[in-house]
C-alpha cells in the first residue's frame, strides 16, 4: 500500500497543479452561477406565495 502511494505522489504524467485549480475555477463558477439563478427563483416563488396569501379575502397581510 506504502508503495503505491509513493508511486502515486512520485507519478509526474497527467494534469498539474494548475490545470487542477483552472479545473476548480470553472466549476466554482458554474456552481456560484446556478446559486445565484436558483435563489433568484426561490425568491421569486416565495413572493408569489406570498402575494397569493395575502390577496385572499379576510387576509391581515
Amino acid at each position: 500500500m506504502t508503495k503505491f502511494f509513493r508511486d502515486f505522489v512520485g507519478d509526474e504524467s497527467g494534469a498539474a497543479a494548475a490545470e487542477y485549480a483552472l479545473i476548480l475555477a470553472i466549476v466554482g463558477a458554474g456552481i456560484a452561477g446556478a446559486a445565484y439563478y436558483l435563489g433568484g427563483q426561490v425568491s421569486k416563488g416565495i413572493t408569489g406565495a406570498g402575494a397569493l396569501i395575502c390577496s385572499g379575502t379576510g387576509s391581515t397581510c
